[in-house]
């Protein structure tokens, strides 16, 4: 109401609307245009709302004749039931009229037919109770045992009660034969293959009926459960010699492991999930407490048995060949345990990830020895193939070499990648046991990255480096360069690739965010590496030491340097160790560069070389002059020498060509000096020494990175010849250089 007061006269829609001064306001604010717009606006509205009065008009009149129809039709309905009504009555006034003539009329006859009836109930009972041996025994032959209980059940009360009688004695001395007997039939029940779950259910309410101990037959199923349990491992044992993996599973998950699921479904319906059990049972909560606790120890002691039997199969079946079958097996044995809850609280997943983990862990060991055969393998045929005589020229047997490292080192790597990238299986998303954390983390890092790859790149260094501890004489020493090689081509990026597709693949890095300590750090594999093979290139520089030293010392222990004549030529042994050093060199550059400390030599150091020589062998054709108390001052001040310019002999060798080859010709020169020291020397002895190595330092000089330890060790092979010379006089510098050049 206050809103209607309050509306404004201009408002078409309120109560309050002046036309004259809606009017005035609009020839005042629009133009004659707008004013015959507004005026086309107004004259469509009107017709509008005319259109819809018109329309309510209509859909209302349509109302209310539909009402005054409906209200004519009820009318008509309550005259026809108030018709009905009235006959209704009149009815049952005449029911009630014959009910009490009907009454009157038996009033008399009522006690006699009550008691003839009462007399033939009795007769009817007593002539069940007399044919209830018979029926009973009717009954079993027809099994059906469910009729004999509920007819015994009848007359049990009178049999207890009357059993005394001389003529209910008999009726119930049969009737307890024939009970005796159904009963066992009932129990029997329990140990049928065939018997459903349903008909044991029966079996066992019908026992409850008959007041059979709810305990003894909940011990006599368990105990037919086992039996028949136990057959199925038996074959399944006796089948697992027989089939493979996956058809073994295929078995025990479609046979022992569904019949057990069966028996704890039926033991569950029989004694704990069964109302009409519960109400046989007098206390029902001990019993299912009782109940639990056997179908639990049940369950365990068969499922151990069954996890046995699984992982004795897969030990047995472990083979690195077939590990998709594998991975397939493991999973349908892990999704038919994790599929199925067989007793609450107890645990079987965590039993089954065992078995998969320890398939995991063989798998990768098999793996492993797979990898460390075929790496043997690999040295085995690099070694035939090293001490095989090759009738072929220098340039085929470097190519030979060269190719073999190539075909070692991608024979290993690409071994290794099929191996990780068959193990992949064990991941794959559509396995069930892939994703769980317990399966991934021990199979991913402690299996594959450490126990497989790690272990693996372990047994490579392990493996060469147990080559320099070979005693064999036939041992070819190429091999422990190639080696060498190998492990630091593998410190030099191999390690890294392995490592990094083991990762990459298995996921190890998303799974360990941060640093994880049992994951071995990958330099400490590539210093490892790197060990072997420095330990591997000493040990290459000794037996190829050694062996030019074994020349060399036959060649001085074998002479008679008192009587030897004077000299015209280079000793043979002396060419065929230059000739031996340059074989070296050639085996050792195709697989180490040269760093180029030999080859920054002057192009006139053989004419230095020549200088130097002369002017030593100078000073030492005066050391025949010397009195024996001048070469003991000689002798004294060249052990000076030695001890103040130490030279390490068998020092380690750098990873390059110069540096290898001048830790051969140390040990070779070495040796010669101390044969040298225990010869006694004639003039041409100590003359044919002279030219000796004279020739060696013109040839050798190429091979070492200083000099100046060639130029040492050759003055001191020819100073310790002259300090065990009898007649020290040296030959002319000059000749020494005919006598050289002609050699």
């Amino acid at each position: 109401m206050e809103d209607n007061k309050n509306s404004s006269p201009l408002d078409l829609n309120g109560p309050n609307f002046n036309a004259n001064m809606y009017l005035d306001k609009l020839f005042k604010e629009c133009n004659l245009k707008q004013i015959m717009d507004h005026e086309n606006e107004i004259i469509k509205d009107t017709q509008t709302l005319h259109s819809d009065m018109q329309t309510l008009v209509y859909e209302n009149y349509n109302k209310f004749i539909s009402a005054t129809d409906t209200i004519k039709k009820m009318k008509n309905d309550f005259k026809d039931m108030e018709t009905e009504m009235d006959l209704l009555a009149k009815n049952m006034d005449s029911i009630t009229s014959y009910a009490e003539k009907i009454h009157s009329t038996l009033q008399g006859s009522r006690q006699k037919i009550s008691k003839l009836s009462g007399i033939h109930t009795l007769l009817q009972r007593l002539q069940f109770l007399f044919k209830l041996p018979a029926t009973l025994k009717s009954r079993m032959e027809e099994k059906n045992y469910n009729q004999a209980v509920q007819d015994y059940m009848h007359a049990q009360r009178v049999l207890k009660q009357y059993g005394d009688l001389p003529s209910i004695q008999g009726i119930k001395s049969d009737c307890d034969v024939i009970l005796k007997e159904l009963r066992e039939e009932l129990r029997q029940q329990f140990c049928y293959k065939n018997t459903t779950t349903k008909e044991m259910t029966d079996s066992v309410d019908l026992l409850l009926q008959l007041d059979e101990p709810a305990e003894q037959l909940c011990e006599d199923f368990l105990k037919c459960a086992e039996q028949r349990l136990g057959e199925q491992l038996v074959m399944l044992k006796d089948q697992s010699e027989q089939k493979d993996i996956s058809e073994f599973m295929d078995l025990g998950c479609n046979g022992f492991f569904n019949d057990l699921c069966l028996v704890v479904a039926s033991f569950y319906d029989m004694f704990i999930n069964n109302t009409r059990t519960s109400d046989n049972i007098e206390n029902s909560e001990v019993f299912e407490n009782f109940a639990a606790k056997e179908l639990r120890t049940f369950v365990k002691d068969n499922m151990d048995k069954y996890f046995q039997l699984v992982q004795h199969k897969v030990d047995s079946e472990q083979d690195a060949s077939d590990t998709i079958i594998l991975v397939q097996a493991l999973d349908k044995f892990y999704r038919g345990v994790e599929g199925h809850m067989l007793y609450p609280n107890v645990d079987f997943v965590s039993p089954a990830t065992d078995v998969v983990v320890n398939a995991g862990r063989k798998q990768c060991k098999a793996h492993l020895q797979v990898l460390k055969m075929h790496f043997n393998d690999s040295l085995t045929k690099v070694r035939q193939c090293l001490t095989t005589p090759k009738l072929v020229n220098d340039e085929d047997v470097s190519k030979n070499l060269t190719e073999l490292l190539n075909s070692v080192i991608q024979t290993i790597v690409e071994k290794v990648k099929g191996v990780l990238q068959d193990l992949c299986a064990f991941i794959h998303p559509d396995i069930a046991f892939s994703q769980k954390t317990d399966f991934k983390d021990s199979f991913c890092v402690d299996n594959v990255r450490e126990g497989l790859i790690i272990c693996f790149l372990h047994h490579l260094t392990a493996t060469a480096f147990c080559t320099t501890v070979h005693t064999d004489p036939k041992f070819p020493p190429t091999l422990l360069l190639l080696l060498s090689k190998l492990c630091m081509e593998f410190r030099n990026g191999h390690v890294h690739q392995l490592l990094s597709l083991t990762d990459e693949l298995f996921h190890i890095n998303s799974m360990h965010l941060k640093p994880n300590p049992a994951l071995t750090n990958e330099t400490e594999i590539e210093t490892s590496m790197q060990e072997s093979a420095q330990e591997l290139l000493n040990h290459y520089v000794r037996i190829q030491g050694l062996n030019v030293s074994q020349m060399l010392r036959k060649s001085v222990e074998t002479r008679d340097w008192l009587h030897t004549i004077e000299p015209r030529t280079v000793r043979a042994v002396m060419k065929r160790v230059v000739e031996d050093i340059a074989a070296i060199e050639t085996t050792i550059a195709l697989f180490y560069e040269d760093q180029g400390t030999s080859t920054e030599h002057s192009s006139d150091s053989s004419r230095k070389q020549q200088s130097l020589s002369i002017s030593r062998h100078q000073s030492r054709s005066n050391w025949s002059n010397y009195t024996p108390s001048h070469l003991d001052s000689t002798l004294v001040s060249n052990m000076h020498r030695i001890f103040s310019e130490k030279i390490e002999i068998f020092s380690t060798v750098e990873f390059n060509k110069i540096s290898i080859l001048t830790g051969i010709i140390k040990i070779s020169l070495k040796t010669f000096m101390e044969c040298v020291r225990l010869k006694t020397f004639s003039k041409y002895g100590l003359q044919q020494i002279q030219v000796d190595t004279h020739y060696l330092q013109l040839y050798l000089w190429r091979f070492v990175a200083d000099e100046n330890v060639l130029h040492f060790l050759l003055d001191e092979i020819l100073g310790s010849a002259v300090h065990r010379c009898l007649q020290p006089v040296l030959m002319e510098p000059s000749v020494v250089d005919i006598i050289c050049e002609r050699g």
